[in-house]
């Protein structure tokens, strides 16, 4: 094909090869003309002076400030609080043996400060800090188990690596079961992972009745919020991709009578970043006060889109990741002028006890991007207008309780920085008041308060498959209801994304998510919903096409009867978590006697216990019996179950058992 940045010539070669016949060209082959390694630079004098300026921080704290910036983050992860029992449970694993052997021994100045922290403000002891490098884990055999331990749980989904500052906005939302909640910015999803664990968290139904629906503009993001939300398998999840800024109305019913809000809204709005420093360091050189001025239009539209969807008396947390009250205090100004009394900003300093922070700025300068410094837009130059707006200026005074927002500082818990403001809407907004739910519907535009109609939205990314829902009359449904003595189930919330052919996988989604899928699939460019339940397998052995998957089994087992369920000892359910097979022979007497008259496929295995009840898909062949599950999954059993798994703690050996697993 020849040499493609040559326009497919090998002239350069050519020339070349003529050259060292000529004895001209005289450079050695051997020659290393690599370019030595450049520490990265974490300087940028206009970012200290506009900071300075913006008083931020108290003046005897800024070089502590500056300082904690340009040191390295340290690591924090959270458990999931989905299942109260085996939250609890991994977080007396990791603290009594992950932990433990980290404290043994003699240790340096340097190891001592690198201990695990407790995040005191979140909530059961369920977020956790430390400091640990390739270093540590290269050098210490406790690190290493560690490390090895946080990748198995974090792809099994029962722990979430994730910045500490980045918690702190899900837990201000205070979400209940029952709630309907929106992700407006979603990716890569590590809130919305919160946002999910908290609807299941205080309820007591696998399936709750609320719904989180996350969003993202970009499409190639929106696939990050997919790999999230499959490792928490949830039937309440549903994920689109649409701009935050005219994300439309969603029908309830298929005659459009009426429309969905939301109880609770996140915005974490897209932002300059600079609260990331620790964390991106290439932002040091990037970074310019210019940044924020471009993201305020469009903040304040994606907050003002979020309230119009936001239920009255319900609540909206706004934050960003950067310093800039140009992209916090600013905006959050601008959108209570335009409510004029509708909204109001809930004091959030002390909903997290043991969260150390500081007010929000009621004054601010406004600066262009060569950090000339205006006082009123009246002294913006002409060349600057359409940059800086008359909105970004601080107001003479604080009429909207600024006060109350909350600015996260590196330097005060060793994390990044961020901004959060929490809101609630207390009456409609006033332009509001005169569109009805069928104006909504009809013309989106009235809602947004537009003045000339939005281009029509060009189709990004990959065309999504349909989604289409089983109907009692479906010809797989009474194989699968009567294998698996179905009674009752809500047949219309199963759906596949195969519109001909054979059914590859169904899924399973909540009542509440089916409505809105089924009635705007065409309107809303849906990715993704609903979790895997049942997967074709074709065994002429079994009665039944379909097999149990393990991620749906917690949101239909109460569905399924007693013939395809098998009680297993604790003995018996170690012995197949650890064996890709077991010999029905080798089990308990109790547990040979039922799968003598117990037939081939797929089933579920339960051990009861008040303590720890488990639940897992299995597989009931001729002779042997398994657990159909994978292996990171049979990893965190065992563990819960108190067997010691340190020959399968790297990574290699996990590989090995998932591959013997399925």
């Amino acid at each position: 094909m020849g040499n493609r940045r040559n326009n497919g010539s090998n002239a350069s070669f050519a020339k070349r090869r003529r050259k060292m016949k000529e004895g001209l060209d005289n450079k050695n082959p051997n020659e290393d003309t690599r370019s030595p390694y450049v520490t990265t630079i974490r300087e940028n004098e206009k970012f200290v002076q506009y900071y300075k300026m913006q008083n931020i921080c108290p003046e005897d704290e800024w070089n502590t400030f500056l300082e904690t910036l340009k040191t390295d983050l340290p690591t924090s992860f959270r458990i999931t609080a989905s299942c109260d029992i085996e939250a609890k449970l991994l977080l007396k694993l990791v603290e009594g043996v992950f932990f433990t052997d980290l404290l043994k021994g003699e240790q340096s100045d340097e190891q001592k400060h690198s201990e695990p922290f407790c995040l005191p403000w979140y909530p059961q002891r369920l977020g956790w800090q430390l400091k640990i490098t390739r270093k540590d884990i290269r050098g210490s055999v406790a690190y290493y188990r560690l490390h090895n331990f946080l990748i198995s749980e974090t792809g099994n989904g029962n722990i979430s690596r994730q910045e500490t500052v980045s918690m702190i906005p899900p837990l201000l939302l205070d979400i209940k079961p029952s709630d309907k909640v929106l992700d407006m910015c979603a990716a890569p999803g590590s809130k919305t992972a919160q946002l999910i664990e908290a609807l299941y968290s205080g309820s007591n139904s696998s399936v709750p009745g609320g719904l989180v629906m996350a969003n993202d503009v970009h499409n190639s993001r929106c696939y990050m919020l997919v790999h999230q939300a499959k490792r928490l398998n949830s039937a309440n999840v549903l994920i689109t991709n649409y701009d935050a800024t005219v994300l439309p109305v969603m029908n309830l019913d298929e005659n459009g009578h009426s429309m969905l809000k939301f109880d609770k809204i996140l915005c974490d709005a897209p932002c300059s970043g600079d609260g990331t420093l620790r964390k991106n360091a290439d932002i040091w050189t990037k970074w310019s006060p210019g940044n924020a001025n471009n993201l305020h239009g469009i903040q304040f539209r994606i907050l003002k889109r979020g309230l119009e969807l936001l239920n009255v008396g319900g609540r909206l947390v706004y934050s960003t990741c950067s310093f800039n009250p140009v992209e916090n205090e600013a905006v959050v100004q601008r959108m209570m002028t335009e409510a004029q009394g509708s909204v109001v900003i809930i004091n959030a300093n002390d909903k997290l006890p043991g969260l150390k922070t500081v007010s929000g700025l009621s004054q601010w300068i406004v600066v262009s991007k060569d950090l000339d410094v205006y006082k009123t837009f009246e002294e913006v130059p002409e060349k600057w207008n359409t940059q800086i707006r008359p909105q970004m200026f601080p107001p003479k005074e604080d009429l909207y309780n600024l006060d109350r927002c909350i600015r996260i500082l590196p330097h005060h818990q060793d994390t990044g920085g961020f901004f959060v403001a929490v809101m609630e809407k207390i009456k409609p907004l006033p332009w509001e008041a005169s569109v009805t739910p069928s104006d909504e519907l009809v013309d989106e535009t009235k809602v947004n308060n537009y003045k000339r109609k939005p281009k029509k939205r060009k189709y990004q990314g990959y065309r999504e498959d349909p989604f289409i829902f089983l109907t009692v009359d479906d010809p797989v449904w009474p194989e699968i209801r009567d294998f698996y003595e179905l009674k009752d189930f809500p047949i219309q919330c199963l759906l596949t994304r195969c519109s001909v052919g054979k059914k590859k996988n169904i899924y399973f989604t909540s009542p509440s998510v089916k409505d809105i899928v089924k009635n705007n699939q065409d309107r809303v460019k849906i990715i993704n919903t609903g979790v895997k339940t049942f997967v074709r397998c074709d065994n002429k052995s079994m009665e039944c096409n379909f097999r149990l998957a393990q991620e749906g089994l917690a949101g239909i087992s109460s569905y399924i009867g007693q013939k395809r369920r098998l009680q297993l000892t604790r003995n018996d359910l170690i012995t197949v978590l650890i064996n890709p097979t077991v010999q029905v022979t080798s089990l308990n007497e109790a547990t040979k006697d039922i799968l003598e008259n117990f037939g081939v496929g797929s089933c579920v295995l339960n051990m009861v216990d008040k303590d720890f009840p488990v639940e897992l898909v299995g597989w009931k062949g001729f002779s042997t019996l398994k657990a159909y599950i994978n292996g990171e999954c049979r990893l965190h059993y065992l563990r819960l179950l108190g067997v010691d798994v340190s020959e399968f703690g790297n990574i290699y050996s996990l590989r090995l058992l998932s591959k013997f697993s399925l």
